[in-house]
């Protein structure tokens, strides 16, 4: 699980980009605009070309003209993500303040210097995981299960009388904010309202602002009500960590472990339903093969991850990289997905007698590496949250079948987040849960 709010759809080209202004490194190559169809609909024909023409470290330009760097080599991603004390996850250093405006649309994905664990760096980061991953640690992978399976047979029954459903809508977007909201405290009444303020912040625009906010004010609602009764509940277990912390501090992390838990989560079960309907080799995970279902999953996070790219590190000097001279206080974009599929990682692998992509391999970078990246027990989470989902989805309606064209199926159009608008599918009406009618 990483930071989710990098579903802020991508801008549209601007006349910047274009011209090549705003390019980090001045006079050069024009900058890539991080946006348009092109990452919607094959990002690694991108990659390629970019690794092609750029090499593995890519001037890109964001919304309004502002530049950044995109780390697509696997070699080059391991050196950031392994070097904390010279790539930092410390927004603070970045050189753009000055020239950014307030409503910038992705200002949620990139933050602002916050006590979050998300946004702190150093001694202070490690201050918030130490109370972060023992909370999460807490969480018992058998009930856990319990909890997917009757939520998810709770969402089944909203559908199976139809025959006809939308994957990504009516199951994998819902499915993981509930869990989470239920781990992390919230009855399950307020699970829904959960997870339309999180699609309002993803889906980014004049809105996300104000979703902000609404997502805040629920967390601190919930750190009262944990305080007052604690449980058997992650907030429970942060707030009887032996060192204190401010409200502020606890809502950050609050926040940051729902939202980063949920749309990639999401986005992994979405991932894996259309691979499976599509492609003949994972057939056999629809007709109830379990091992199929995790090779299937495991193939996702190789060629398809979620978190395609993820903001970001920040130089903390001048330095060189991938043949580029970054600036102090330049913003590295950790491209996930083409680092997966960099040729040069995947000849490594293929001398080592392993295949990207297949069996238990797990040498890709989906959940990003080195000190601030996803922390184990949340990647656990996110595995049995999607797992569990699909497993479930399968025994109930073992007979799903697209309902459109595979060619059909569309993209979120964001160069971040990897994942679909839809999955319409049918199959042969069932009762639900319960029902003996």
């Amino acid at each position: 699980m990483t930071h989710p709010s990098s579903a802020v759809p991508s801008p549209e080209p601007t006349t910047e980009a274009r011209t090549g202004a705003g390019c980090p490194v001045g006079p050069g190559p024009a900058a890539v605009p991080l946006g348009g169809p092109g990452f919607q609909a094959e990002p690694q024909a991108l990659y390629q070309a970019m690794r092609r023409e750029r090499g593995p470290v890519v001037p890109v330009e964001l919304a309004g003209g502002v530049p950044a760097w995109l780390v697509i080599g696997y070699r080059e991603l391991h050196q950031v993500t392994g070097d904390g004390a010279l790539f930092p996850r410390d927004v603070g250093l970045w050189n753009q303040w000055d020239s950014l405006p307030e409503d910038w649309p992705l200002l949620p994905m990139v933050g602002r210097p916050m006590p979050s664990i998300y946004f702190t760096a150093g001694a202070e980061h490690r201050r918030h995981a130490e109370m972060v991953g023992p909370a999460l640690e807490g969480v018992e992978p058998h009930e856990l299960r319990a909890h997917c399976e009757q939520l998810s047979d709770r969402l089944i029954d909203g559908v199976c009388r139809r025959g006809t459903a939308d994957l990504i809508a009516d199951f994998a977007v819902p499915l993981p904010v509930l869990v989470l909201a239920r781990l992390l405290g919230f009855p399950d009444d307020e699970g829904p309202e959960i997870a339309q303020v999180l699609k309002e912040l993803a889906d980014g625009g004049s809105g996300a602002q104000e979703a902000y906010a609404r997502f805040g004010e629920h967390m601190s609602r919930l750190l009262s009500a944990r305080r007052a009764a604690p449980g058997n509940d992650v907030t429970s277990r942060m707030l009887a960590h032996p060192e204190a912390f401010t409200d502020e501090e606890y809502v950050l992390d609050l926040m940051a472990v729902t939202a980063a838990g949920h749309l990639p989560t999401a986005d992994w079960i979405g991932n894996s339903l259309r691979l499976m309907l599509t492609d003949d080799v994972f057939a056999e995970a629809l007709a109830g093969g379990r091992r199929s279902v995790a090779e299937a999953m495991n193939e996702v996070l190789w060629e398809d991850c979620p978190n395609q790219i993820l903001a970001g590190r920040w130089a903390a000097r001048d330095t060189r990289l991938g043949g580029q001279d970054i600036r102090a206080g330049d913003m590295l974009l950790l491209g996930l997905g083409a680092a997966n599929t960099d040729p040069h990682m995947r000849q490594h692998l293929s001398a080592t007698g392993s295949r990207a992509g297949q069996g238990a391999n797990s040498a890709h970078l989906a959940f990003s590496h080195g000190e601030y990246r996803c922390p184990f027990p949340a990647q656990e989470i996110a595995e049995i949250i999607a797992r569990t989902g699909i497993e479930v989805l399968l025994d109930r309606l073992p007979d799903l079948a697209l309902a459109v064209d595979a060619r059909d199926l569309v993209r979120r159009p964001s160069a971040f987040l990897r994942g679909m608008n839809s999955l319409p599918v049918r199959f042969t009406p069932v009762r639900p849960t319960g029902d003996s009618s």
